[in-house]
């Protein structure tokens, strides 16, 4: 049994070093490596899907799983993750991550091969069954990543790092597009996942000589109970969100998932709780969130997340099904805002050193909730400039309050609670864009399926009933069935618009709600040798 003991925190190294000699630039390169190589199976995966669903003959359901699976696994091992590398060391959990992401990467791709070897598997579930081992791996290496950060950049200068590591993903998310629009059109969907193999290489070979570990200073063992108890509380969560929007929200299939979620949740922090009193080391501290910044730091991000990728889940629709852009073409669209990342997130990690969080994240989310209003009014034909203004827009906007409400999390959690912050920090992100698209996509759905009749006019009177579902249905995805009259095509196109338009209203006010939140935070803790509970 782990008891608790107040843990000495050493005091922050030289400016340029780490506890251990090592330059944490050097350590931020490294750790980096392994999150690209996450962002570029996130931004290439929705440029392939198009193609993985001709090449397979995969529904739309299959597709979705394709996604769903990872988030479900990512999002249920999240916090998990975090504490197994502050028991077990940050970096080697890392380093497991990197090898076992680019392993299933690999796998991936050799989906189609993997089906013929083994009797009664389909190339598209092999494809799902490896994407969920790839949300596994890839909720080891996240926080670890974070983790480690905390660790080489102590006191302020976590702000700096916090801002290039912004930059870096952002010089990821711009390659995605543009690697994998090549990459699709001139070889095949399967090498956007093989291209993980030697960037997952280059990063374990850094990390083993540039990262140094750290890990709680308490001698510890897994809180297994948290960890089932969590894990049922998250599955049930994020599979409520995702089936939703099939089952119904009001259905009591829904409403019994949810009510499980309550169950578990609760039965989870009142275990948590209890495990501190009997003098074991729970799986989340709850002291945790006593810091009132943290707290309000995850709602932020879990807010931030439903208006962002809730409301750009659609945009690869609407490039490539409704404006006919071609994978790279739509690549080149989205462009604009993942190069403004790169330049926009050092300039937030430098701005929240000098004015703060709240000034700096505020306003952040009024550029957001204007970039979304000005997503709303996109047209059907719109240029690139239309759309290049608000994602450039977007980019200022969303970087200060991903870079701020990460430092805020991570950077007020004690050293030795580092993973499991980063851990709160990843699952809040993911909970939050899950509630988005399937909300959101909700939403979208019932405009579409209100407005798409009045777009065919007296036409949709001779179309039967479960004709017209079968519309309203590929309407939500931007495509109507090939070898229908261009009228009908036309309708279904403008009512995806209107879905469109009203999502990103809806995301313009939650930017300017959130905005209010950012009222309440402070910046992250800036002594590290103070005393800490653990356990």
């Amino acid at each position: 049994m782990a008891h608790a003991k107040a843990v000495g925190v050493p005091s922050p190294p030289g400016p340029d070093r780490t506890a251990a000699g090592r330059n944490p630039w050097l350590v931020l390169l490294a750790v980096s490596l392994g999150v690209i190589m996450v962002m570029l199976d996130g931004t290439v995966v929705g440029i392939a899907n198009p193609v993985i669903q001709a090449d397979l003959k995969a529904s739309l359901s299959d597709l979705q799983w394709v996604t769903s699976g990872y988030l479900l696994a990512l999002a249920v091992f999240l916090i998990t993750a975090g504490k197994l590398g502050d028991l077990f060391g940050h970096k080697r959990v890392f380093l497991i991550g990197v090898a076992g992401f680019a392993i299933t990467s690999v796998g991936i791709g050799l989906s189609a091969e993997l089906a013929g070897v083994i009797p009664g598997l389909s190339p598209v579930g092999a494809l799902i069954g490896l994407r969920v081992l790839q949300g596994l791996f890839g909720a080891l290496l996240q926080p670890a990543a974070l983790a480690l950060l905390r660790g080489a950049f102590p006191g302020p200068r976590l702000n700096q790092a916090m801002g290039a590591w912004g930059g870096i993903i952002g010089l990821s998310s711009a390659a995605g597009p543009i690697v994998g629009g090549v990459l699709v059109e001139n070889v095949n969907w399967e090498s956007v996942f093989f291209i993980n193999a030697p960037v997952g290489i280059i990063a374990l070979v850094m990390g083993i000589f540039l990262i140094q570990d750290n890990r709680a200073q308490t001698m510890a063992r897994i809180d297994w109970l948290g960890v089932l108890l969590l894990s049922g509380a998250m599955f049930s969560l994020v599979w409520t969100i995702i089936k939703a929007p099939d089952w119904g929200w009001g259905d009591s299939t829904t409403l019994s998932f949810l009510g499980a979620f309550a169950v578990l949740i609760g039965a989870f922090v009142f275990w948590q709780h209890r495990a501190q009193k009997l003098g074991r080391q729970p799986l989340v501290p709850l002291s945790l969130f006593r810091n009132v910044s943290i707290s309000i730091g995850t709602v932020l991000m879990m807010m931030v997340a439903f208006a962002m990728f809730g409301a750009m889940f659609f945009l690869g629709f609407f490039f490539q099904g409704v404006h006919g852009l071609s994978p790279l073409e739509a690549g080149l669209r989205m462009l604009p805002m993942s190069a403004g990342m790169i330049v926009a997130s050092p300039l937030a990690g430098l701005a929240i050193g000098r004015l703060g969080p709240k000034i700096t994240m505020a306003a952040g989310l009024l550029i957001t909730a204007f970039a979304m209003f000005l997503m709303s009014q996109l047209s059907i034909d719109a240029s690139f400039l239309a759309s290049a203004i608000p994602f450039v827009l977007l980019a200022f906007g969303m970087s200060p309050v991903f870079v701020g409400a990460t430092e805020i999390i991570v950077g007020n959690a004690p050293l030795e609670l580092s993973g499991v912050a980063g851990g709160v920090q990843q699952s809040a992100m993911q909970v939050g864009g899950a509630l988005g698209t399937a909300i959101l996509g909700a939403v979208m759905a019932a405009e579409i399926s209100g407005t798409l009749p009045g777009h065919l006019g007296p036409a949709a009177q001779a179309i039967p009933p479960a004709q017209l579902a079968g519309l309203e249905k590929a309407a939500a995805f931007g495509a109507a069935p090939p070898g229908l009259p261009q009228p009908i095509v036309d309708a279904v196109h403008h009512s995806f618009m209107d879905g469109m338009h009203l999502a990103f209203l809806v995301s313009t006010g939650i930017a300017v709600l959130t905005a209010l939140l950012t009222l309440f935070v402070k910046a992250g803790r800036k002594a590290e040798g103070v005393q800490v509970h653990v356990g």
